[in-house]
């Protein structure tokens, strides 16, 4: 079993899982146990929210480690079932530090309404959280995927996409996954993507 307990880079990685999951459930990104939170330590750790936890009231004790590929060191403790998805995206880009993935109720219908394969958000000055852009004369595209109880279908099916991801990706009916360089920078996308959502979920029901 590991022992995390001396670990000071394990600790800061709990503590920042802690806070943010706190900050998304105060926002109502992960109502009940929806959503998963993880990081990845310098030395290539993953640190991961566990399976089914409520993430207003995480505790340290509620993440636990896991390997690039998915599997916990501790036989005791159960990953989410999604922690493909994050292991994916640490493999996909070695800069990515933190992975976030959330339920918001903007992301929720957006995902059920839109008839096309991705949701274009042009325009807006918020853009320019995410990674390249310096004008909010821009527009970028959040791809969209069909939810699938086989997580290891589902990657193969994102996997061709995550080269031309700029916002993140959404999983219809599901939620959103928005990753960045660390826990800061992730948070500032995910705030900064729902936000956009949000915009764009009103303009729609106004235009109706």
């Amino acid at each position: 079993m590991l022992n995390t307990t001396s670990d000071t880079a394990w600790t800061d990685a709990a503590r920042q899982i802690v806070r943010a999951g706190q900050r998304m459930d105060q926002r109502g990104w992960v109502p009940a146990t929806a959503g998963n939170l993880s990081v990845r330590l310098d030395d290539g750790r993953i640190a991961i929210t566990r399976s089914g936890g409520h993430k207003g009231f995480l505790t340290e004790q509620d993440v636990i480690q896991i390997t690039s590929e998915g599997v916990p060191l501790d036989p005791a403790n159960r990953a989410s079932a999604e922690t493909l998805l994050h292991t994916q995206l640490y493999a996909h880009d070695p800069s990515i530090g933190a992975v976030l993935h959330g339920h918001s109720v903007a992301a929720t219908i957006l995902s059920m309404d839109e008839p096309t394969d991705a949701i274009t958000l042009a325009g807006y000055e918020v853009l320019k959280v995410f990674e390249g852009q310096t004008t909010h004369d821009t527009s970028l595209d959040l791809p969209l995927f069909h939810n699938d109880q086989d997580i290891a279908r589902l990657a193969t099916v994102v996997a061709p996409k995550l080269p031309d991801m700029r916002l993140g990706y959404l999983i219809r009916g599901h939620g959103v996954y928005v990753w960045g360089k660390d826990m800061f920078t992730a948070l500032a996308r995910l705030e900064g993507l729902e936000f956009l959502l949000a915009c764009h979920l009103a303009r729609l029901q106004k235009a109706r």
